[in-house]
């Protein structure tokens, strides 16, 4: 591992200013948890690594039911797990949160630091979207809000300036008849890595679905909508055939990736199983196939 400069701002500006002006030789440091295990591989190699932990602006977990929720970047995963306002408004953030990774990166890994990243083969990100969220981005310029749809761009790579810090991430309130789940494929009991993810929110009145948000994530290079199959549930009695029609319209629209892990035709036979199941689990189905 080279050495580095360690330096650690107080606030989102003064961090600004040094990404600013140490370009490429810089990288920011969160929870660490990647960052640490890029340095140990010799995967990045800065002169300056820059600490956001003293920053408090970054910290924090609020709720108003006009405005929704407010995490700030450096949430950890257990601390949004464990929230009460996320249990309580956003019970499948709180439960897609217990699942993160393992129990270390859960307790040491920042929610800010993982939408960073823009891994694939993570959980966050997917739920996020299927909860219409937005991400806050911080400079000494000012902020500016993007969906997070538009901050995600590619493999790892993100809309974020080289001057900016993500500062929070803002969830809108949720509808009084929502209710969702978020369903993840590991390739082995070992993996902490999902395949495949779904994250499905429904405004629904028993088994009819009003209205869907349908996300995949893991098996795409980002996760995105799948407006087609959200469009074949509105206004339909939810049953097994349903959603297995539904699952099938997943499967047909979505690119899958197809790497070390997983072919892209076993991805999109994942991502049909895993969608289908999580329909009919949300809709109070038996689906055991």
């Amino acid at each position: 591992m080279r050495d580095f400069d360690f330096l650690q701002p107080a606030s989102v500006a003064e961090a600004s200013r040094m990404l600013a002006g140490l370009g490429d030789e810089a990288r920011v440091m969160a929870g660490g948890t990647a960052l640490l295990l890029a340095l140990r591989q010799r995967m990045v190699a800065p002169s300056h690594v820059i600490s956001v932990a003293k920053i408090e602006a970054l910290r924090g977990i609020a709720f108003d039911a006009k405005d929704g929720l407010r995490i700030g970047a450096l949430v950890k995963h257990a601390e949004l797990a464990r929230s009460p306002l996320v249990q309580q408004h956003y019970p499948v953030l709180a439960a897609m949160a217990a699942q993160v990774a393992n129990p270390q990166v859960r307790n040491q890994g920042t929610l800010g630091g993982n939408l960073c990243y823009a891994d694939p083969a993570t959980d966050p990100p997917g739920c996020l979207l299927a909860h219409g969220a937005c991400v806050v981005l911080g400079s000494a310029r000012g902020e500016r809000v993007l969906p997070l749809e538009e901050f995600l761009v590619d493999y790892y790579t993100t809309a974020l300036e080289p001057d900016e810090l993500v500062v929070e991430v803002r969830v809108p309130p949720p509808a009084s008849d929502a209710s969702g789940a978020y369903t993840r494929h590991l390739r082995t009991a070992a993996e902490h890595r999902p395949l495949a993810s779904v994250a499905l929110l429904a405004r629904r009145d028993g088994a009819l679905c009003r209205e869907a948000r349908l996300v995949v994530g893991a098996s795409v290079v980002v996760p995105r909508r799948l407006e087609r199959a959200e469009e074949f549930l509105r206004g339909k009695t939810i049953t097994l055939d349903v959603a297995a029609a539904a699952a099938d319209i997943v499967a047909e629209d979505i690119a899958a990736i197809s790497d070390a892990r997983g072919t892209e035709d076993y991805r999109r036979a994942m991502v049909r199983v895993v969608a289908r199941r999580t329909i009919a689990n949300l809709f109070g189905l038996e689906e055991t196939a």
